[in-house]
């Protein structure tokens, strides 16, 4: 199958994307904090929850993995790209490595891992993965962005980006930038046009096939120390302004991140959008702003697992009812 079928499959009418591909630190982690042993099993068993969770692929189209997933089985023995996709689900892969130091640039990070990515992306794409993510970090400050930092990341995702269509697999493209800091919201929409520009900049001059890509941005949203407050309808035409100055008509579909937001601003900010009309498919690529609800629900438990998928359904739900405007909305985000 072709990225452009791929990606158009992704972004499916009144379906998002649920990113499960946190690191073994952030879930070991997230475990912790939960009262839950941060063990392989106990992070297994987690994302095994999740993926089972019945008709899920009525809301998700697919689920992100980290490398870690990827290569895990469910307790009945298939492995996780297996039991995704006998329930109708694509596979993708995170596959950065994780941010680091910009030299030159203090308080401004890089993503790596482009060394040796043709070749794990070919054994992914072997083993089922049908797209990857990348995520880029862009930090909001006194002098920041650089354009250094911007550019340096735009470069790594258009090359991250060519590799991936080269493997047949569609990339999706994460220029992040953070909520965290005392800016305001037009700092933040200033700071992603001009991010953005640099991404789609790299894209091209790489030859990256636009509509073989999904963007996964952040929305407009003041800092979240700045005591800036906006609701959904100034955060959609905030967000929507700036996509449309900077975003290609070809790209395949936008997935939005939560970034951080809590559970129900980020739906209720999502469905504000609907009321834009915009060039490309609008979605959801959310990972606390669904599981969250589950991770507390499930405890760790197997007896707690029904709990934990009931809470993951509901989010699913409001979240695909966000997108199309069903009587679900209002259930779900009230």
């Amino acid at each position: 199958m072709s990225v452009q079928a791929t990606a158009t499959e992704m972004v499916a009418p009144g379906k998002g994307i649920l990113a499960a591909d946190e690191s073994i630190a952030t879930m070991s982690a997230r475990l912790e904090k939960a009262g839950i042993a941060p063990t392989e099993d106990n992070r297994r068993a987690y994302r095994e929850m999740l993926v089972t969770t019945p008709g899920l692929a009525e809301g998700i189209s697919g689920v992100i993995l980290c490398d870690e997933t990827f290569h895990q089985s469910t307790s009945d023995g298939r492995p996780f790209p297996v039991a995704l996709a006998d329930t109708g689900l694509l596979t993708g892969i995170k596959v950065d490595t994780g941010a680091e130091p910009l030299a030159g640039a203090p308080g401004e990070k890089v993503t790596e891992g482009l060394d040796g990515l043709r070749e794990r992306l070919a054994e992914y794409a072997s083993l089922g993965a049908r797209f990857a993510k990348w995520r880029a970090v862009i930090v909001i400050g006194e002098g920041r962005p650089t354009s250094r930092a911007r550019r340096a990341n735009a470069h790594a995702l258009a090359r991250y980006a060519a590799l991936c269509q080269e493997a047949a697999v569609v990339p999706i493209v994460e220029p992040e930038v953070l909520m965290e800091g005392e800016h305001s919201m037009a700092a933040c929409a200033a700071a992603t046009t001009a991010t953005l520009l640099d991404v789609f900049a790299e894209l091209r001059e790489a030859g990256v096939a636009l509509d073989g890509a999904v963007l996964k941005p952040n929305m407009v949203v003041p800092g979240k120390s700045s005591g800036e407050r906006a609701d959904p309808e100034q955060v959609a035409k905030a967000t929507v302004g700036t996509l449309r100055g900077a975003v290609p008509a070809e790209v395949a579909g936008i997935a939005f991140l939560s970034g951080g937001q809590p559970v129900i601003q980020a739906t209720e900010n999502l469905a504000a959008m609907r009321d834009f009309e915009v060039p490309w498919p609008l979605t959801f690529s959310f990972g606390r702003a669904l599981v969250d609800p589950a991770l507390a629900a499930w405890q760790g438990r197997p007896e707690r697992v029904e709990a934990g998928q009931d809470a993951l359904a509901d989010r699913v739900r409001g979240n695909a009812a966000a997108l199309t405007g069903g009587d679900m909305v209002r259930d779900h985000v009230a």
